[in-house]
Order: structure tokens, then sequence, then C-alpha cells
């Protein structure tokens, strides 16, 4: 009897350690957040102006998605999306009004309770991870990352802050952790305009304040030793984007939002044709630098076998116009502006060199389903967020067709087959219908096109219905 009891122990146990061997390991996550980042800024996406092989290798590494969008191209609502999973107009400012911008977001006082039981930290707090976050925070204080439960290891935005979470990957651990790195590069490009054309009081606190960020813009601004300017032009620096002058029918919201700072507007009419490059010249090595910082990272996992049980992600808060239509800043429904990097790897569990062009993803939207699947942790915010481990894992999966942006001037929708639907209300209500197919660069719009009255149709009905009932 004995050796039976014995017998039916042992083969208990020993099928509970196969059980456990099917439940598959927690990984570490680390969620790089670079900031002004365009989804064609990096070499990965063929951009020959740009050189960012730390990126590149997570691409080649895993996955890239193409048609990835922040769900508000400005920083602090996206970044409020990021924390909650919300879109920026879920939380009201203190006079009442749907976060839509960086003023209104910086002025929400009273976060409601449902939000605290469903953002990223309460999730992976369940998940017994340990939270970890540095850099950039450019959030309402309810939402900052030490009040959510985070360990703040750093208040740079640079390469000391890329050195701390270096750091922190080569210690020991004793369980799972999501450690977001918020870096500062390449929006150091913001200050080329302002100092240019600095007119207002406000202007002026941005340049006193900003001493790195003019140095940092200085050293990009720097052309290569020993080449004469017309070598320079010639060879070296970015030509003029193909949409460089301005869309066709510009809706009227976009000429205020250019009009509302000075210095956007003295850029789109007095910047010379080698100014515009110049910027885009900039605009690429400070790219370029926060890949070095992004490096090293990618050594400190590599020098501590951490590749294949760290899920590393990498997307930005929005991108930057780069010359497109006479602009640079962002806030715009343009894909500059709102079509974001996004990618992903996980050595083992992602296969490499993937590139998706068809899914539509929102980075504020699917983060924290991902991070709660990955996690194996049940947890949702916005229903229309979706997981994006079964694209990463190339699982079947059931996906959106449409996706929703908000931004300042106005909302769009986005679809699987290329079109865009934007309304804007800050100079009063416009549409526009957009073909990405036939017009990737929106030169030009469709709206009124007898062959679109159907589309177009359509297109609002589910802008109405699906994405902003509200409106």
């Amino acid at each position: 009897m004995k050796l039976i009891t014995s017998f039916l122990m042992l083969t208990g146990i020993a099928f509970l350690i196969g059980c456990q061997k099917l439940v598959p390991e927690k990984p570490n996550i680390i969620y790089i957040f670079t900031d002004q980042q365009h989804a064609n800024m990096m070499s990965c996406a063929g951009n020959t102006w740009v050189n960012t092989p730390a990126i590149d290798y997570i691409a080649a590494n895993g996955i890239r998605f193409t048609r990835a969008y922040t769900t508000n191209p400005v920083c602090t609502p996206a970044r409020m999306s990021m924390m909650t999973g919300r879109f920026p107009s879920y939380f009201h400012d203190k006079d009442g009004k749907a976060v839509r911008e960086n003023w209104g977001a910086n002025k929400v006082e009273n976060i409601p309770e449902e939000v605290f039981r469903t953002n990223i930290a309460h999730y992976a707090k369940q998940a017994g991870y340990e939270l970890i976050f540095g850099g950039k925070e450019h959030l309402p204080p309810g939402l900052l990352p030490d009040n959510l439960g985070f360990t703040y290891i750093s208040e740079n935005e640079r390469g000391e802050l890329a050195t701390e979470a270096a750091n922190i990957i080569r210690k020991e651990h004793h369980k799972p952790y999501l450690m977001i790195v918020s870096l500062i590069n390449p929006h150091d490009i913001c200050y080329m305009a302002i100092r240019d054309f600095a007119e207002t009081p406000l202007d002026s606190i941005l340049l006193a304040k900003g001493q790195t960020e003019l140095s940092e813009l200085d050293r990009a601004l720097k052309t290569p030793d020993g080449v004469s300017e017309k070598d320079f032009f010639e060879t070296y620096c970015p030509p003029l984007p193909v949409n460089f002058e301005v869309q066709e029918d510009e809706p009227q919201a976009i000429k205020k939002l250019v009009s509302s700072r000075s210095f956007r507007e003295n850029a789109r009419k007095n910047y010379s044709e080698k100014e515009w490059r110049m910027h885009r010249w900039a605009y690429a090595r400070l790219t370029e630098v926060v890949d070095s910082e992004i490096q090293l990272i990618l050594n400190a996992l590599r020098e501590t076998n951490s590749e294949k049980n760290t899920l590393v992600m990498l997307s930005s808060d929005h991108g930057d116009m780069d010359a497109a239509h006479r602009m640079e800043h962002k806030s715009t429904l343009y894909e500059e502006s709102a079509n974001v990097p996004f990618i992903a790897m996980w050595k083992g569990r992602i296969k490499p060199n993937q590139i998706d062009n068809s899914h539509l993803v929102s980075n504020g939207l699917d983060f924290l389903p991902t991070l709660c699947d990955y996690m194996q942790i049940n947890g949702a915010a916005d229903p229309r967020g979706l997981s994006l481990k079964p694209l990463m894992e190339s699982k079947p999966t059931d996906w959106r067709k449409h996706l929703g942006v908000e931004s300042e001037v106005g909302k769009m929708v986005v679809t699987l087959d290329g079109l865009k639907y934007c309304k804007y209300d800050f100079a009063g209500s416009e549409e526009q219908l957009l073909d990405l197919n036939k017009d990737p660069y929106e030169t030009t719009h469709f709206t009124h096109e007898s062959d679109y009255a159907e589309k177009l149709t359509e297109l609002r009905n589910i802008y109405n219905e699906y994405w902003f009932p509200e409106d």
C-alpha cells in the first residue's frame, strides 16, 4: 500500500511539474517610447537619409507595423493613452472640456476612479510585475508614473536614462519587470523654428528653459567637416519631400493651427528651401542620437543573455511634419504627424524580419491589452483596443477594418483599404476624404468626387456610430 501511495505521489508531482512547464514564462517587458518620431524616420523603413541600426535590429529580429497610429498626435494626450488605454477625450480638463491638446491635458484635475482600476500599472502589479519608469512624463498629476506605482529611475530623458535602464537590465530580478524608457529625441527639432522666429513671451520662456535642447539641436545642425556647401546639399542633405507644397484646398483648420503659433506661420512663409532641408537634416541626426541611446539598452540585453525572456516594443507619441506641406511640429491628421513606429521583438517567440503592411494599430488603445495578454492577466480599458500578441506571433485573429484618431484640429477614421475620413472642427465644420492609394502624400482630397460618394457616406457612419458617437 505504501508503495502504491508513494508511486501516486511521485506521479502527481511529475504531473504538476509537467503542467508548470506548459505555462509559458512571463517575459520582462521593455517599452521604448521616443518623442516626435514619424513612422518613416528610421532606416529600416527605407529612409536612406537616416541611419538607425539599433531600431533596425529590433525590426530585423521581430515585427514592424507600418500602419500604426497614435491616438492623438501631440505629447500629453498621447501619453495619457499609453498609461490608460483610452482616447485622451475620455478625460476632461478643469473647465469640463474633453482633452484634445496639451494645454487641456495638463489641466486635468480629476481622474475617474475607474481609471485607477484599469490602467497599465494596476494590471502589471496584479500580474506580479515590478514597475519601472524613466524619462519624459508630460502627464497630468493623477497619471504620473510614481502616483500609479512605478519606481522612477531617472529624470534624464537622454543618454543618462538609457545608461540607467541598461543598469536595471543587468541587475538580478526576482520577478518579471515592466520598464518604460521614455526618451526625448528627436523632439529637440521643435526648437529650430521656435528659435528662428521667436516673437512671443512663451517662445522666450521655452528658449530660456531649453538650453540643453538648443545645444543638441546645434550639434544636429552641424554639417560634415571638409564638405563644401554645394556638395553637402547635393549629396548629404535630404531633399524636399514630395508633398512639400501646401495641400490643395487645405482645410481652414490647418491654416488656423499654423497661424495660432507665430513661429509655425513664419516657418511656412519665410523658410527657404535650403532651410527646410536643414530642418530635415537635423531631424534625421536627432533620430540617430536617440537610436544610439536605444543601442545601450540592446547591448545590456545581449550581455545578460536576456533577449529570450524579454519582450521589447518601440513606438513614439507622435510624428513630425518634417517639411511636408511646408510644416514642422505635429498636431495634424496628416500621416507625417499621426503615423508612428511600432516594432516588437521577442527572440524565440516573435518571428524575425516581419513587416506588417495591413493591420491598423493604435499604440494608445492596443498597448494596454497587449501588455495584459503577455502578462497573462485579463485586462481592458477601451473595448476597441486589441491585443497585438496574435499578430506579433503570426496567429490568426479577427482584426479591425478601421481606426479612429483624435487631434486638436479634428478627428479621423483611417480604413484598411487606405481611405481617410477627416472631420475638422477647429475653424468651423469641415470634412475631407483622402485616398492613400491614389495619393499617398495627401496632396489633395477626393471629398466631392462622385466615385467616392458611397465610401464617404459609409465612413461618416463609421465615424459617428463606432469611433466618435459623442460628436
